[in-house]
């Protein structure tokens, strides 16, 4: 039985994870922000670092755990939105925890697989079409820009002192317990306007969506590709599907009519048009995407009806 550490293990993603790993058996230990784990994972975390990432808390979680195989790195900012409201919080989550942890895996661990998650955000609004894994990278958001840094980062560290690296790019991942973005925003809308919800942008913007359980499924399949080269993965269908159409089926599911949601034209900034992966590392390692997106919507808005609102 091998050990995982997850960082953001409270987070949307990394709840996800914990559960996909214990399930098949791992030892696994998690790092976030809060002091304690959240209830639905106490039971299936051998250990757990709250305050965020630090030489000390890394230390002791070894002392408690053991040195961890594979370190799953999801600790930093999270969405475009957020980073636009305080940018340099963004950047001191994403590059500051990123740095304490390679410096404490360089002198403690430098054997330890290290799997970063990063973003499709880092292409920018470059691609029409889709993306390669080697494709050209632009950011305009902090949000992205950081995620490239990040990742910039780590290449530097992985080549010059051999440690075994991979970062992988995430599209647009849902699920449930996904509570902010599009899908959250919009069923909210929905469970309390009779009438017709308004959202941004021209509804003819593209993404990759990504369903969670998929998610992290392809982040363990991926993991042992990690080496000094750091390979990068786009971690996405290769189907593009458009905020109108996503906007359509969350409509369905609540048993509304597709005209009930509008569009203002005025996209955020930081919000590229078109955001979808190609075929590459991830396909070629034998990986298969399970979730069928219309019965993963279907299943969002089942699970946002089952929470206890005031």
């Amino acid at each position: 039985m091998t050990l995982t550490w997850v960082t953001g293990a409270a987070g949307f993603i990394g709840c996800h994870l914990v559960r996909h790993l214990a399930a098949s058996d791992e030892r696994v230990a998690g790092i976030d922000l809060v002091a304690a784990p959240p209830a639905e994972l106490g039971a299936l975390v051998d250990g757990w670092a709250g305050g965020g990432l630090s030489t000390d808390g890394l230390s002791a979680l070894a002392a408690q755990t053991g040195v961890p195989t594979t370190v799953y790195h999801l600790a930093g900012g999270s969405s475009v939105g957020a980073s636009l409201g305080n940018p340099f919080g963004d950047f001191s989550g994403t590059i500051g925890g990123t740095a304490v942890l390679l410096e404490w895996l360089r002198s403690a661990a430098p054997a330890t697989q290290l799997v970063i998650v990063s973003s499709a955000a880092v292409y920018g609004n470059l691609h029409a079409g889709q993306i390669a894994d080697d494709a050209a990278t632009a950011p305009f958001s902090p949000y992205g820009a950081h995620k490239y840094a990040m990742e910039i980062m780590c290449r530097g560290w992985a080549k010059s002192f051999g440690l075994p690296v991979l970062a992988v790019r995430l599209f647009s991942v849902y699920g449930r317990g996904l509570a902010k973005q599009l899908l959250w925003d919009l069923c909210g809308k929905l469970a309390t306007n009779p009438d017709t919800v308004m959202l941004g942008g021209s509804g003819e913007e593209l993404r990759d969506w990504t369903h969670v359980d998929d998610v992290v499924r392809a982040l363990v399949m991926a993991a042992p590709l990690a080496s000094p080269a750091m390979p990068v993965i786009n971690a996405g269908t290769g189907c593009s599907a458009s905020v109108r159409q996503i906007a359509t089926e969350v409509a369905k599911a609540f048993g509304r009519d597709e005209t009930t949601v509008g569009f203002s034209g005025e996209s955020r900034p930081g919000d590229p048009f078109s955001l979808v992966a190609g075929p590459g590392l991830l396909r070629q390692s034998g990986f298969v995407w399970n979730v069928d997106l219309v019965d993963g919507i279907a299943d969002y808005v089942r699970w946002f009806k089952s929470l206890e609102r005031p």
